[in-house]
Formats: C-alpha cells, structure tokens, sequence
C-alpha cells in the first residue's frame, strides 16, 4: 500500500539538472537493461534434455552476471547441475544462493533511498522469495537422492522457517524505506505500508517432509505433515487452485511398500516489460498510471494523488511475470513396463513467484513512479530551455531524451531454470527391483520424453523416491 504526501507542487528545477542527469547516464553505461539473451541456448539445451550441456554452457556464461547478479548465476547453476545430476556441485551452488540472498537483502533494504534515484538494475540483486525457497527445496531434493536425511530436513526447516517471516520481513523492509524516504529531500513525501503476505506454508515442502519423516519411522510426524499439506490446499486457495493430489505414506497393503514419484515439467513464468504510461493533472493534483491497450485504448491501472506543476505524459515499464507454456500434459509411471498410474500436480511455480512478489509489487512500483516523475519532469524543464532551433536544438532534445531512456528499464532479473510445474504420485509395490519409467505425454497423449530407472530397488525399509523431469 503506498500513501504519497506532498506540502507543495512537484516540479524540478532544471538549474542543476545536468548533474544529475550524468548520473543517470554512468547508470545507463553500466548496463541498466537487464541481459538474457545468453539464456537462449542453455534453455535450448535443458528443453533438450542435454542437461550436462546446458551447465556447462551456463558455467561458461558466468561473467555475463558479474558481482551485482551472482544470486541468479548460483541458483541457475544449482538448478542446471541438479538436473544434470552432479548433486555436490548443485548444492554447493544453491548454498552460495542463499548465501548471497540473505547477505544482499540487508543491503537492499539500506539502499532503499539509493533506488530512488538509481534503476533497481544498477542495484545488486537480492532474489525474490520464491527463488529463495525452491533454492532450500532443491538443496532437499539433492540431499533426498543422497540419502542423506538429517540434511534434507534442515533445508526444509529453513524454507517452512522463511515463510513464516516474510510478512515480518517486508514489514521492516517498508519501516527502513520510510525512515530513508523522509531523509531524502529531493522527492516527494511518501509512505509505504507492506502488504499481507497470503503465503505461508508450501505444499511440496510438506509432501517431501511427510515421505522423510515416514521412512524414518517417524509416523506421528508424518501425520502432521500431511495434516499441514492439506492445510496448504485449503487455506490458500489463491495459490492452489486445483485438487489436492491423493497422496499418502501408509500402503493399504501391508505386505507392501510406498513408492514416491516426483516429477518437473516446463519451465517457471519469467519477469517481462509491462509497458504503461504515467499522466499527470495539474488542476486535480493528481497522477494516473495508464495501460495501453493494443488498439491504443488508455485504461486506468492505477491513480494516486500528488501535487504537479505541469501536465505531461511519461513512459513507465514495470516487471510483471509471464507464463512460458510447455508441452506436459500428463505423466505416466511404469514398473517393468505395466502402467502403475499417473502423477498429480502439487505445486506451480507462477503461482508462488506470482504471490510472493505480490509482497513487495507495490514497494518497487512505488520506486519507479517516483523515479519516473522525477527524471521524466527533469527532462521535460531541461527540454523546455532549449533555445537552439533547427538541428542543434533537436540535438539537444534528442540527448536529453536518450538519458532519460537508457536509464529506465524495468528490472527483469530471475531464474530462468525453475521448473514451471511440479508433480507427485505415490504407488504400492512389493519390496524387490524393478525397471522404472516415467513417461511425459502431450496433449495429444504422444509421449515427448522418457526417463528410465533400470534395476531400481524398492526397499522395505527407508525412503523409495524418484525424481524425472521434462522441461519442454
């Protein structure tokens, strides 16, 4: 929620704008678009299922993120060698992750008058909270295939333990913003409050949890995860929107065991431009935030009230998340080749980025309109005293123009390797060795991808789990 407050008309005065102005233009040199176009052949190659290629390749594009982006080349390169298979190094990677997201939200928050005047690009990037917890959730998944329970349990403590304080996070986040925004004299008075945080207990987390805790002959505990993965489905509907996948750590038989089956398909939404425009009413004091419709057609996204010398119309780009289809439609598992059932979705990936970004939207958009009116009503004095006509004039405009562009893009940092969807089954079969296989169908029910197990022990005793993945 954002309250603006202004004691006077705001207006810039172009007597020292041409300082400022160089700042945003040193801003603009040192790569205020975000870069991801290098992402193209190692998504290529993931799609492909050529997953040791693609961590290499992302290896090998590691200067492409340099200090003020690390978050993104760890968890990227965590997530490409954990499908890659090479689970030391993956979570070796993740580790640094989580690392560098705690060690650069505390800078964050101390630079958070800094973003004001700065595009959040030229700012390091701390990670959203998604990123963060699929980054514990994946270090799990390793630690799982390595059977090394008492680790996996920890990351899952530390993912359950982060969602339980976000709200008190952003709440001190929107405290730190408010007390620098008042230092801070050159903008108009703002006050951010943080919005409640609908998230906070993770269906897959549970499910991985519950399935521990029983091979460990931990019953009681698995019950009460499982009593919190229904919670999950039916407190937060707004994230999970489909039907709880029917799941469970008892066999029916008890001659029999439980395998666990987990499955990936696609690849998570990422951020793009949402392309808007600012307007603002000097006679009703007031500042709309405008959507631009394909045929031209001007919808209100949202308005604020906020004292204007002048009526201008600016540009703003703010990110926003977009689904990358996939091809999955359905998954198949088979036991020495007889069909044992399919698996369920437990969790997507957008609706999580979606909602927990939905707790700092606001504070980012709040940061963008406020640098947008003031670099844009700078620009628009500077232009207004240009007195050269003809070409040189046009010159001039033209350059103040540009700095003003270069250094206003919208911050589309993320993880681009994030599985889109994540899918679950738990099937009875006898204690012994099978040959397992899992099977991703399209629409049309062709099988695009098949992942095989050969000789896999069930066992009777500890934890039967799997996990097959296609990211196309």
């Amino acid at each position: 929620m954002v309250d603006f407050r202004s004691d006077k008309k705001f207006g810039i005065k172009a007597v020292s704008i041409m300082p400022l102005l160089c700042l945003w233009f040193m801003a603009g040199c040192g790569m205020v678009a975000t870069q991801k176009g290098f992402y193209t052949p190692i998504t290529a190659e993931l799609q492909q299922g050529n997953y040791q290629n693609a961590a290499q390749a992302l290896e090998k594009a590691r200067k492409k993120f340099g200090g003020k982006d690390r978050f993104v080349y760890f968890l990227d390169a965590g997530l490409a060698w954990h499908y890659a298979g090479q689970l030391d190094t993956s979570t070796a990677r993740l580790h640094d992750a989580e690392e560098a997201a705690d060690e650069l939200f505390t800078k964050s928050i101390s630079r958070a008058a800094l973003s004001l005047v700065l595009n959040d690009n030229v700012l390091e990037y701390a990670g959203e909270d998604y990123e963060i917890l699929y980054a514990n959730l994946f270090k799990s998944l390793n630690f799982v295939n390595q059977n090394n329970h008492e680790a996996a349990f920890v990351e899952i403590r530390r993912a359950n333990e982060k969602l339980n304080l976000l709200e008190d996070k952003y709440r001190k986040a929107a405290d730190e913003f408010n007390s620098k925004a008042k230092e801070d004299k050159g903008h108009p008075r703002v006050e951010y409050k943080a919005e409640k945080v609908r998230f906070n207990n993770d269906a897959f987390a549970r499910y991985l949890s519950m399935h521990m805790y029983a091979a460990d002959g931990r019953w009681d505990d698995a019950r009460i995860d499982r009593e919190w993965l229904e919670r999950a489905f039916a407190e937060q509907p707004h994230i999970y929107d489909f039907e709880m996948p029917l799941v469970t750590y008892l066999p029916s038989d008890r001659s029999k065991v439980i395998l666990s089956v987990v499955g990936l398909a696609g690849l998570a939404p990422v951020k793009e431009a949402l392309e808007l425009r600012i307007r603002t009413d000097s006679e009703l004091d007031l500042v709309q935030v405008l959507y631009i419709g394909p045929s031209g057609q001007e919808t209100e996204y949202f308005h604020f009230p906020l004292a204007v010398d002048d009526d201008i119309y600016l540009d703003l780009a703010v990110p926003q998340f977009v689904d990358r289809p996939h091809q999955v439609a359905a998954i198949k598992v088979l036991a020495d080749g007889i069909p044992m059932g399919s698996l369920h979705l437990i969790e997507k990936v957008g609706m999580v980025a979606r909602e927990t970004f939905n707790a700092k939207k606001s504070l980012i958009y709040l940061r963008m309109a406020i640098r947008t009116l003031t670099k844009g009503v700078a620009a628009y004095k500077k232009k207004e005293e240009v007195k050269d006509e003809g070409l040189g004039g046009w010159l001039k405009k033209a350059a103040i123009d540009a700095v003003y562009d270069i250094s206003e893009n919208a911050d589309l940092r993320c993880s681009r390797l994030l599985p889109g969807e994540v899918y679950v089954g738990d099937f009875e079969l006898a204690p012994g060795t099978y040959d397992l296989a899992v099977q991703f169908l399209d629409g049309s029910g062709r099988v695009i991808r098949t992942q095989t197990f050969p000789q896999y022990k069930v066992l009777e005793k500890g934890l039967n789990l799997v996990e097959a993945f296609a990211l196309e």
